[in-house]
């Protein structure tokens, strides 16, 4: 990923340059038939994407210490870039989820392989204010041309509201069942 920083451009601005010093290429992942003459699939256009994006999109190492955070992100969980990234993932994970979620993650990143690429995931989560949020993210591991996992990217949708709206319903459908039954 290209770095972030901060600059005369602001702080959304991309460098263009990666950490090594080449040119960013985010283009060559896609099947070669992406973009048209009047939108080609530019790093440029790809690092917007990532900023104006409405899910979280959260990157991690393989340590679980957070690499990428998007601007929903920080709206999702609080917590600005800045003070996100090089942070552990308990940032965001409830302490009683933590072992469960280190134990599945050194799996994932000692085998190289998870079971949830194409499932969507629900977990609660932890926003900067200490509230509990109801998270949904589909996740994909991320490989080096060697073939070794060097993270894990997460696509986040905070579902709070949706959740408490359900939990609400199937109340309300309890209700009106115990009513009936009488």
């Amino acid at each position: 990923m290209p770095d972030r920083t901060q600059t005369a451009e602001g702080p959304d601005h991309v460098e263009s340059t990666d950490s090594g010093g080449d040119p960013p290429c985010w283009a060559h992942l896609g099947d070669g038939t992406g973009g048209t003459a009047a939108l080609p699939v530019t790093d440029e256009l790809l690092a917007a994407v990532t900023r104006v994006v409405g899910d979280g999109i959260v990157v991690a190492d393989p340590d679980g210490r957070i690499a990428f955070w998007n601007g929903a992100a920080e709206r999702i969980f609080g917590w600005p870039a800045a003070e996100a990234l090089g942070e552990s993932l308990d940032l965001i994970i409830p302490e009683r989820n933590r072992g469960a979620h280190w134990s599945g993650y050194e799996k994932v990143m000692g085998t190289g392989e998870t079971r949830y690429g194409n499932d969507l995931l629900r977990v609660p989560a932890l926003h900067r204010d200490g509230t509990r949020r109801s998270i949904a993210f589909t996740v994909a591991l991320l490989t080096g041309a060697d073939g070794r996992v060097g993270g894990i990217i997460a696509v986040i949708r905070d579902e709070t509201a949706r959740q408490a709206e359900e939990q609400e319903l199937r109340q309300q459908l309890r209700d009106l069942q115990e009513a009936t039954k009488g």
